[in-house]
């Protein structure tokens, strides 16, 4: 790998670009298919020209079993309405079972206390068998939903495996979330289990849980077994019987019988922040989830069998699903359960080494929490293993590419990527045969048809634009539960522009194929007629030493001047003084537009942000603009839900004057 003082910040070697698993795959395409491909802009162009050959290619580069033959790769290629690999029969767990090998660690899990603790292939295995055998006695089968209020553990992994194994269907959230808020999501689809802890660490601190897993109990009636993974101490469990969980996995001889199921069969429920209003419940199938994460982490992630991959999650996002991927390359995972940042910020570059880790990411909100801690990860670790950096949840800024370099390993591999919850992957990701260049994302993602289109629904370079996508993926939603005539998926994704899904953020694609995010376009800035995305005015602010975070929304009145309030987190010890004001000011002016300067300066006790590391900045926009804050915000979907009273108290004195 080699850094290039001109142009790119880094940049792959030849024998770096060749090793890859994406040079792998172009060679495979080459030899199996005839094709042949000049470089990775080629291939994507390929790829969302001919998606029906390109999903088949991964179907069987990826070794996907299938004991029924499937009529063709892509029999409808509507949006929304895709009919993908009609007539295959695959199952997630078999496809991560593929890979066992006695010789092989599969998960390692650090504990907020530090202890490291492993699970070979052969235990894995054994473990889920057991569940799996213990939830057919329970009464448990295919298409019955299995709904979990669990942490980042093995143990949550093998329930996952176990139920999905079966043909259950699978639902997640994370104890830290409040009973109300996980109660909204899991009644939607009525589950017939729940898996539960009464308790959890995090920061230092135990977390008793016991009164939700009380309120869970009573409050889901569909319910007919309860498994506790602990003594459950302080639990009224009403009417069902206590499961314990060590029990149903003592089981030493029993084979692993997965269930086979159409392609699009439901393998989880996930849920959208629930910020702004009900929690959509969005359905992903077994077989487009797995195509698109033996892409994702396979090929542009360059995750395969000898690594150590790690993506630091909560169960509450869509990245733990991503990190549990990690097993259908056959990579062990590693997990690192409770707070990055105890006992202090550098716990995360310590787990690295200590757990051997190959290829990690975590949410860019981590990167930046760590530059301005001041941690200097090369000092904190041995970071000579580690091959590829990750980011998601928000652009990382480019001060924080700097930052990674200077401090952490000058010949990095930084990839950023960006997706969501909504496809359970990506539409723009790194590619280890292609440059970095700082603050941008390298490429579009294989099998995703993204670009930025102007007012007029035209493709746009070189300028932002609204980030969509032309062609369907297969880890696309199969539908919303609950929403039986489509219209609420249609409405989410499909009513800007018919037949091409709407992401709902800003993006530029760049004439060299890579991107960058500007922010939410339902968040955006416009002064004057002139749009400009929040990133651009963070990544200038929190770039001084002062200020810790911010938050900027721009208020829109009919018939008046917008007002535009940038709220400041001030570093410790900070103030803001009229000397930073004016630099602050100064500093929009010349590296953002004059145009985009704030009416109004507060200094914010915090700013909010969701469970999976994003700014509330829409909630906040409309409680300012006169909504409620219950009407807004579900503080059980924030990570910081304490704030929200002094914005409240704010909104209802911005209002009065």
């Amino acid at each position: 790998m080699t850094i290039t003082e001109n142009g790119p910040a880094w940049a792959p070697s030849a024998a770096f670009a060749d090793a890859s698993h994406m040079s792998g795959f172009m060679r495979w395409l080459e030899q199996r298919e005839g094709l042949h491909f000049s470089d990775y802009n080629a291939l994507w162009e390929w790829s969302v020209k001919e998606p029906g050959a390109f999903w088949a290619a991964i179907f069987a580069w990826g070794n996907v079993e299938s004991p029924t033959p499937y009529r063709t790769a892509l029999e409808r290629p509507d949006m929304p309405g895709a009919v993908w690999f009609p007539g295959a029969t695959v199952n997630y767990a078999a496809h991560v079972f593929s890979h066992v090998r006695p010789d092989r660690c599969a998960i390692r899990h650090e504990a907020e206390d530090g202890t490291l603790t492993e699970f070979d292939w052969l235990t894995l295995e054994r473990k889920t068998a057991a569940f799996a055998a213990s939830l057919r006695k329970l009464g448990i089968g295919q298409g019955d939903r299995v709904v979990a209020y669990l942490p980042n553990t093995p143990e949550t992994i093998i329930a996952f495996l176990a139920t999905v194994s079966i043909g259950a269907i699978w639902s997640l959230c994370a104890p830290d979330m409040g009973a109300a808020t996980v109660l909204e999501r899991f009644r939607q689809i009525e589950p017939k289990a729940i898996l539960t802890v009464s308790g959890y660490a995090f920061s230092g601190r135990a977390h008793d849980r016991s009164a939700e897993v009380s309120q869970l109990l009573a409050g889901l009636p569909t319910l007919s077994a309860w498994i506790s993974m602990d003594a459950a101490d302080g639990v009224d469990p009403g009417t069902l019987a206590r499961e314990d969980w060590a029990d149903l996995t003592a089981a030493q001889d029993v084979p692993l019988e997965t269930t086979m199921v159409p392609f699009d069969h439901p393998l989880w429920v996930v849920y959208s922040s629930g910020t702004t209003g009900s929690p959509k419940a969005i359905v992903h199938g077994h077989g487009g989830v797995m195509l698109e994460h033996l892409k994702l982490l396979g090929l542009h992630c360059d995750v395969g069998a000898q690594d150590v991959f790690s993506w630091y999650s909560s169960t509450g996002w869509i990245m733990w699903n991503c990190q549990v991927g990690g097993l259908l390359t056959g990579a062990t995972i590693a997990l690192a359960e409770g707070s990055p940042g105890f006992p202090d910020a550098g716990r995360l570059w310590r787990f690295i080494e200590r757990a051997g880790v190959t290829v990690f990411g975590a949410g860019a909100a981590w990167y930046t929490l760590c530059m301005k801690a001041g941690v200097v990860p090369r000092e904190q670790a041995d970071l000579s293993n580690l091959r590829m950096l990750g980011s998601t949840g928000s652009p990382l800024p480019p001060e924080a590419y700097q930052w990674i370099y200077d401090k952490a390993r000058a010949d990095i591999w930084i990839a950023p990527i960006a997706g969501g919850t909504d496809l359970a992957g990506v539409f723009l990701a790194g590619s280890p045969t292609l440059p970095v260049r700082i603050g941008e994302m390298q490429c579009r993602s294989l099998g995703a048809g993204v670009y930025a289109y102007d007012d007029a629904g035209n493709p746009i370079y070189d300028e932002v634009g609204e980030l969509v996508c032309t062609t369907p993926m297969p880890s696309m939603p199969l539908y919303f539960w609950g929403d039986e005539d489509g219209s609420r998926l249609h409405g989410s994704y499909f009513d800007t522009y018919p037949g091409v899904w709407r992401q709902g953020d800003w993006v530029k694609i760049t004439s060299e194929g890579g991107a960058i995010i500007y922010g939410r376009s339902d968040a955006t800035i416009n002064r004057h007629g002139i749009r400009m995305g929040t990133a651009d005015i963070y990544r200038v602010v929190e770039d001084m030493d002062s200020v810790d975070d911010s938050l900027v929304v721009d208020l829109e009145y009919l018939g008046k001047p917008s007002c535009m309030i940038l709220f400041l987190k001030m570093a410790e010890g900070a103030t803001l003084t009229p000397d930073l004001e004016a630099a602050i000011i100064a500093a929009l002016k010349s590296k953002v537009s004059p145009h985009h300067i704030p009416n109004r300066i507060e200094v914010a006790p915090d700013i909010p942000y969701t469970l999976t590391g994003k700014k509330l900045e829409v909630p906040i926009k409309r409680r300012l603009l006169g909504q409620t804050m219950a009407e807004v915000a579900t503080p059980d979907a924030m990570s910081n839900p304490g704030c929200l009273d002094w914005y409240d108290r704010f909104a209802d004195d911005f209002q009065a004057g």
